[in-house]
């Protein structure tokens, strides 16, 4: 039951107890008792309060991806918003937010979007940028909807001095003379050529490019079945016979099968300052649900997605912001939108939390340390031919144990725990693979710790959520908590399964507390952030169907709510800061004036999120060292940038009832370039 609904049944018994003047103890009385309690002060103080975003109907949205910027303003990103039409129609929206301008003129921003950014990922750079790479190439088309038959193809070219265009459309046959047509352009680059050291002798290695193609024809006729695997495709239209002997597709089966999204290579800088998306080099790979993770280098770790013919990349990719180009990164299998941390020591964590697609089994997808600097770059076969980690990509790969339930590691969230400096991430909720299969739990209550200072670590359980979830959103407090809400019971909302439920974690006390309830049930593409003044945004939920019986197809609810914590609700006023420095330096020191120095018992550097599919690899909380003087307080920053990596931050002063400042913004340099 949720949090919302025992209130509810509570509120009628104390109707009943006390003789409460109400008509009636019925739904809309009790709603009305409800209101009315959670609306007083000392019911706030305690649980804090939830409140409704007014947004404009010109200005709403799916809201699939948010990001806060360093002006204070959120960045939401729709795209093509999860629908078939406004892909078809290219219509793709953002829309950015002012908190600092709430209920006033300009509030609101629409920002013209050069593509289907829909399930792309993104990170925060060091000059304060947001890196958008990745989005929507082709929605998916599932099985009984499938017209033609259609698979992936590779083109490869041998000839190192040759580079052809291939416009969508272009016919290939399969032998026995089938014919299909690919559904997106490419451009095929020269082969590679290597001198061996002996005179006269180079070793030329054939350029490949992905492509998908459909059948010339409907139904089964297109249909075409390579028992052995990959065969040769022969492309139509080529002009010279020196085309014709370099140029040619390898692929398998051509089939009826469910096709799945495919990536674009897109990359774009957003520019806060300019409000704009700015063009930066293409990824290798397309991606759709990728990860992108921020090094101490300032350079960016992309994995994952799907790719442009549907299929997960190993081929992870490397962003330069200098540079704004990418380069190849070490090879390695991770299922899509993987929750991936770096950690102190510069390897990255991947917590076995994921979205989307990846297989279900833990020996394919363990989490674990991952030594990415020292992993060798190499193209890894598949284990088993079903996706995952094949024993040679162990090596650079250090599992972690000790995870409850990994069966049910998809749509959970995951938190790298306050302090940073810790080093401890935390599970909550999840489910299974897509739907639930037979003797599956829809959904779990589980929460997990690991502690990876431990010489060997491993998880353990930690205290169980209020209700299973799967969906749950987890967004850090500058007092050094988490807040965890809403969530389903069930794939998607189905079967009217949304969790009206709030929870506040206390690492200290290693222990979940009460909350207010929020009023929208949220699950896929569900997202929430920190803002700079201390509350917390709350938006985005795509049901899968509208009714409890599913013959309602559901819509995206628009609705934005915004939940104010009891530590705003304390009567205790937020301490102040009146002046200091922007720009500081890793393992230096800077004054900032406040006249609330002996009220701050403790100063954090928050770096803001990035969230989408309640998946935010971004948000962590550094715990500053500082000391009181005259004017105000004087801060020593950590001198590790894997730790605290270069970017914008906000800096909370906190009180000793932990009640934060409104966030200074500071801009935490980073090392010099190699």
């Amino acid at each position: 039951m949720s949090r919302l609904r025992k209130n509810l049944v509570a509120a009628a018994v104390v109707a009943v107890v006390v003789g409460v003047n109400l008509p009636a103890v019925g739904g809309f009385a009790i709603r009305q008792w409800h209101d009315y309690q959670i609306n007083q002060d000392d019911y706030k103080a305690l649980y804090g309060h939830w409140s409704f975003l007014e947004v404009p109907d010109r200005f709403k949205v799916n809201a699939i991806h948010a990001a806060l910027l360093h002006t204070g303003k959120v960045l939401i990103v729709a795209g093509s918003g999860n629908n078939a039409a406004n892909f078809a129609k290219g219509t793709f929206k953002t829309l950015l937010w002012d908190p600092a301008r709430q209920g006033q003129p300009g509030e609101f921003k629409m920002i013209d979007t050069p593509v289907d950014f829909f399930c792309a990922g993104h990170v925060m750079l060091p000059d304060g940028k947001l890196l958008i790479a990745g989005g929507t190439l082709r929605f998916e088309v599932l099985k009984d909807k499938v017209k033609r038959a259609g698979g992936a193809l590779v083109v490869k070219n041998e000839d190192p001095h040759l580079t052809r265009h291939l416009p969508a459309g272009t016919l290939v046959a399969a032998p026995g003379g089938r014919l299909y047509r690919t559904t997106a352009h490419i451009t095929v680059p020269p082969a590679t050529k290597t001198e061996t050291g002996v005179r006269g002798r180079a070793k030329v290695t054939p350029s490949e490019t992905k492509v998908f193609a459909e059948a010339v024809t409907e139904g089964a006729s297109g249909v075409f079945t390579s028992p052995g695997g990959y065969v040769k495709y022969e492309i139509q239209g080529l002009t010279t016979e020196r085309e014709k002997r370099n140029l040619y597709a390898m692929g398998a089966s051509m089939t009826l099968d469910k096709q799945d999204f495919q990536g674009i290579r897109d990359a774009y800088e957003f520019d806060p300052v300019t409000e704009r998306y700015d063009k930066v080099q293409d990824m290798a790979e397309g991606r759709w649900y990728p990860t992108m993770t921020a090094l101490p280098d300032g350079r960016v770790m992309t994995v994952s997605g799907l790719d442009t013919v549907g299929q997960i990349t190993r081929d992870n990719e490397i962003y330069d912001p200098r540079t704004r180009t990418w380069r190849p990164g070490p090879k390695r299998f991770f299922p899509t939108y993987p929750a991936l941390f770096l950690l102190d020591d510069d390897t990255l964590f991947f917590s076995g939390m994921s979205a989307g697609y990846g297989p279900g089994q833990l020996a394919l997808r363990p989490p674990g340390v991952w030594d990415y600097r020292h992993d060798t770059d190499r193209s890894v076969r598949a284990a088993d031919g079903i996706g995952g980690m094949a024993p040679d990509e162990m090596e650079a790969f250090t599992p972690v144990p000790g995870l409850p339930e990994p069966e049910l590691n998809e749509t959970g969230a995951s938190v790298m725990l306050p302090p940073a400096q810790d080093q401890r991430i935390m599970v909550m909720g999840g489910g299974p693979v897509g739907e639930r299969q037979p003797g599956q739990k829809n959904a779990t209550d589980r929460t997990a710790i690991v502690d990876l200072k431990q010489p060997a670590p491993r998880y353990v359980r930690g205290p169980d959520l209020s209700d299973p979830v799967r969906y749950p959103s987890a967004v850090l407090l500058p007092d050094d908590t988490v807040l965890s809400f809403n969530g389903s019971g069930d794939y998607r909302g189905r079967g009217d399964s949304d969790v009206l439920r709030a929870e506040v974690y206390d690492p200290a006390r290693n222990a979940f507390r009460e909350a207010a309830a929020p009023a929208v049930g949220r699950n896929y593409h569900a997202e929430g952030l920190l803002l700079p003044d201390g509350r917390v945004l709350s938006m985005g939920s795509d049901p899968l169907f509208a009714d409890e019986d599913g013959s309602i197809p559901g819509t995206f609810d628009q609705r934005v709510e915004i939940y104010t914590p009891a530590y705003l609700h304390n009567g205790e006023g937020a301490p102040v800061f009146t002046g200091g420095r922007v720009r500081l330096k890793p393992g230096g020191r800077a004054g900032f004036k406040t006249p609330d120095a002996q009220r701050i018992a403790k100063v954090r550097l928050m770096r803001p999120s990035a969230v989408t599919h309640v998946t935010d690899v971004e948000q962590r909380s550094i715990e500053v060292g500082f000391t009181r003087v005259p004017s105000g307080i004087i801060v020593t920053l950590p001198a590790n940038p894997a730790l605290m990596p270069p970017g914008w931050y906000m800096m909370f002063g906190v009180t000793e009832k932990g009640t934060p400042s409104q966030a200074r913004w500071v801009r935490v340099l980073g090392p010099r370039p190699r």
